[in-house]
């Protein structure tokens, strides 16, 4: 599984830069009214450069009329910026918002792409705070970058042309400070970036932790061990502290450099001024203006230095955004593959070996065995030995490491994976059922499924009886990770989703493991009803639920140890027979 690579903020915003693209027109016009509010800015010091220039060379200039008139072009002016603001604030934060949920919803279709192998590695808390911390950053990130950067670029030109116009050598002197200023900053932007990366990393880290506690607080509270998830939880959430410690004192060093060489930039500009004053090389509306220019100029650099934490914020959910979609899925449809119809079910294995990974040992060893259409197969065998690794290669959950495997004399990897797993009904070991209603947990086994469809899936899996004694039937609750069933009823939910899927093909992996006797019993009636005239595969623990299989494959470490039907490996005396007498006793 390739991973993204570090990089640096050009490549980051190469890559985030085509979210803009269906909001242009948006953006253009946010940017208009940044201009617009910056002209509001820069039109007042002028304002008061005439006023003042009047009164010192011709008060009789400062006709009420003109006064009014420059107040009322001033007021005009704010409710310009006012309205102004308005877009920025509303249209320009929703068209970020758009951007974050775009960038979501590629997130979560990439994730949907990648592998078992994948989420075997990874915890889901980390994936969590990278949906929601880290693009919710990304979306101030989206709206404010634009705008803070252009606003401050127009008001640093215009200020440098204006107040050139009124002393070169004063501007000069002020801006020479500039470079010495972003030199200084720039190391402590760099360490500003990478602690915030680190407290990411352990904010997912942290959710994680809290999310394994809180699923299985059944657990804890079954063994009373309160005490050690608040020592665990103790120990993650004081980590994240101490980054984020250190990520606030290289932020308090950035803000106070900056304030250091504000104050110089400030000082220089109010001390030689005055010395120029005095010298007659500037006069006083200027000198005046002079100052209220570079108050603003100042005003626009703090705030530029201020969003620099904003910025670095963005980039760092930027390059966690591109990390996940830069994975690479270890399974994917070839070049050229064709959809699979399955007409017989017919399943083969030639030579199959697996292994996780390259530096991991096999789990399967040359693997042999034909399944003919409508076949009943069984695998059974001690914990370990590969049952439903086998069951998780055909639909191609994990990709086998040599030899191939085929259904109806087609390979799957020349298929598309859709159609291949189309083709399959899974009942896993472990039942999983999304929150929400009966109804809707079943209808996911083919969506669009009319109410007597699914009443006939569940009757055929036997719950529809349990079902309709639920507060609202079918329109029942389940819960989160259907909390509210019995784990028979949650199975029996699980294989009803199957029936309504009616596939060629049916992987029961360990189905009846959790049920009851009685519920056992209707279920597998209603298996053995289903299997008829379809391949099935079945990963047995309970051996009377599969006695009437066609044939039984005892699988181990070692690979296919015997085969047969339940008499004939009965009266082998082997494996197969020590377990099914074990079994019974």
């Amino acid at each position: 599984m390739k991973t993204a690579k570090k990089s640096g903020n050009k490549a980051l915003l190469k890559r985030f830069l085509p979210y803009y693209r269906p909001h242009i027109k948006t953006l253009t016009f946010d940017l208009f009214c940044a201009a617009l509010t910056t002209v509001c800015e820069l039109v007042l010091p002028m304002f008061v450069r005439y006023i003042t220039d009047a009164a010192v060379t011709d008060i009789s200039l400062l006709t009420a009329k003109t006064i009014l008139s420059i107040g009322g072009i001033y007021i005009i002016l704010r409710i310009i910026d006012a309205l102004a603001n308005y877009y920025m604030a509303s249209v320009g934060h929703i068209m970020g918002t758009k951007m974050e949920t775009d960038m979501r919803r590629d997130m979560f279709s990439h994730l949907q792409k990648l592998s078992y192998s994948y989420y075997d590695e990874t915890k889901v808390g980390t994936i969590m705070s990278r949906f929601t911390s880290d693009l919710f950053d990304v979306t101030e990130f989206a709206h404010h970058c634009p705008e803070e950067f252009f606003i401050a670029g127009i008001k640093i030109v215009v200020s440098f042309f204006i107040l050139s116009f009124m002393n070169v050598p004063l501007t000069l002197i002020m801006f020479a400070v500039i470079p010495v200023m972003a030199v200084c900053l720039k190391y402590f932007k760099g360490r500003m970036k990478e602690s915030m990366r680190e407290s990411r990393v352990t904010l997912g880290e942290l959710n994680a932790q809290i999310e394994d506690s809180l699923l299985g607080v059944r657990v804890v509270k079954s063994f009373a061990n309160e005490g050690i998830e608040k020592e665990k939880f103790k120990g993650g959430n004081e980590k994240f502290l101490r980054i984020k410690a250190i990520m606030y004192k290289y932020m308090g060093s950035y803000s106070s450099v900056n304030r250091v060489f504000e104050g110089v930039m400030y000082i220089v500009v109010a001390v030689i001024g005055a010395f120029f004053l005095t010298a007659d090389k500037i006069d006083a509306p200027d000198y005046v203006a002079y100052l209220m220019y570079s108050t603003m100029l100042l005003t626009s650099i703090r705030k530029l230095v201020d969003f620099v934490e904003q910025f670095q914020r963005g980039m760092t959910g930027i390059e966690r955004f591109s990390e996940i979609l830069d994975i690479e899925p270890m399974i994917k449809d070839k070049e050229n593959a064709i959809d699979l119809k399955v007409t017989k079910g017919e399943i083969s294995f030639d030579n199959v070996t697996f292994r996780y990974s390259d530096n991991s040992e096999e789990i399967l060893n040359h693997i042999n065995m034909d399944i003919k259409s409508g076949e009943s197969f069984a695998l059974v065998g001690p914990s370990g030995g590969g049952k439903t690794t086998i069951c998780n290669l055909i639909p191609r959950f994990y990709e086998i490491s040599d030899g191939s495997i085929k259904i109806d004399g087609i390979d799957i990897k020349d298929v598309t994976l859709k159609s291949l797993r189309e083709n399959i009904g899974i009942v896993q070991q472990d039942v999983y059922l999304f929150s929400g209603t009966v109804r809707e947990n079943i209808e996911y086994g083919r969506p669009g499924a009319t109410e007597e469809e699914i009443r006939e899936a569940a009757r055929l899996a036997g719950a529809e009886e349990f079902i309709d004694k639920l507060p609202k039937g079918f329109d029942t609750y389940v819960g989160e990770r259907g909390v509210k069933l019995s784990g028979g009823q949650k199975q029996r939910i699980s294989i009803a989703r199957v029936f309504l899927k009616n596939p060629k093909i049916l992987i029961l992996d360990e189905a009846t493991s959790a049920l009851d006797n009685e519920s056992e019993f209707l279920v597998q009636k209603s298996l053995e009803l289903l299997s008829k005239g379809r391949t099935t595969i079945t990963v047995a623990h309970r051996l009377t639920t599969i006695k009437n299989a066609d044939k039984i494959l005892v699988v181990t470490k070692d690979g296919i140890a015997e085969s047969g039907t339940h008499e004939e490996l009965t009266a082998k005396d082997g494996i197969y027979s020590s377990m099914y007498t074990m079994y019974r006793i």
